[in-house]
């Protein structure tokens, strides 16, 4: 082939323009709730709904931080209501502006969670312990139960997604107890599938390393060793464990529910430990 020529493939499939454009606007006129979404996956899943046509209202504790990420997405299709992801008030506000400003709601993702305490199983505080899972867990339920409660799954196409991690599948070092919580989430996840269908699909991601100002304590000073064990041979980026999220909450998951996707860059598959 001639240096700088355009090689051409036979029998290629030609693009669809207009199959794009429809994968563009799957979520076009459906109204989101995203927790913890002030930055990292939170934020970035909040992001490619808002590109794919929905409404978002973003959730997470600090109005700052919530204040910015808001303006990184279109205008007049997000609010932002700060708050406790654990606090029932705040639940019940953030599902009151959804229905109040957008008319409803189509997807919950509950991807608020917290992970205060590093070390052995044996030197866990109790009253940390209780923390994280009230956070991760029940809060996680709470939210299920608030958006169902003002009308999630009354609409045609609604959906729930699970913040879990591959911590919940996989003995992990130092951040066992919130493995625990995650594989809680995800048992949650599968559960409530079979509860709320056919009316509410519910799905859980779980992740491994992203690169995010949360597990950054699991990566920096050393990226390059941690990457190492992963097969794609990097860490995980937001982008990566939205464009799954947004995936499971769209028409095109229409046949998916009570399912577990893990997005790890090959690490559980190739025997590594999160």
């Amino acid at each position: 082939m001639v240096e700088g020529s355009t090689r051409v493939i036979e029998n290629a499939v030609p693009v669809d323009d207009a199959a794009v454009a429809a994968a563009r606007a799957r979520h076009e006129g459906r109204v989101a709730i995203v927790t913890g979404a002030s930055r990292g996956i939170g934020l970035a899943i909040a992001r490619r709904l808002a590109d794919e046509g929905a409404s978002v209202v973003l959730t997470a504790r600090r109005p700052e931080p919530l204040e910015e990420a808001a303006a990184a997405l279109p205008e007049g299709r997000v609010r932002i209501v700060p708050g406790n992801a654990q606090d029932p008030a705040h639940r019940r506000e953030a599902v009151a502006t959804a229905v109040g400003e957008f008319g409803g709601i189509d997807i919950l993702v509950a991807n608020a969670g917290i992970n205060p305490v590093y070390g052995p199983l044996l030197e866990l505080d109790h009253d940390a312990a209780r923390k994280i899972f009230e956070v991760n867990v029940l809060g996680t339920l709470g939210w299920v139960q608030e958006a169902c409660a003002a009308g999630l799954g009354e609409r045609d196409g609604a959906a729930i997604l699970a913040m879990s991690s591959v911590t919940g599948a996989v003995a992990s070092p130092g951040i066992g107890w919130y493995g625990v919580t995650k594989a809680a989430v995800a048992h949650l996840a599968t559960t409530l599938a079979v509860e709320l269908a056919p009316r509410v699909r519910v799905n859980a991601l779980a992740p491994a390393v992203v690169r995010t100002r949360f597990a950054r304590a699991l990566y920096e000073g050393h990226e390059e060793e941690v990457a190492a064990r992963y097969p794609l041979g990097r860490l995980g980026r937001p982008e990566d464990v939205a464009a799954a999220a947004a995936f499971l909450c769209s028409a095109d998951a229409g046949w998916v529910t009570g399912q577990v996707l893990t997005v790890d860059g090959g690490l559980l598959a190739a025997g590594g430990v999160a």
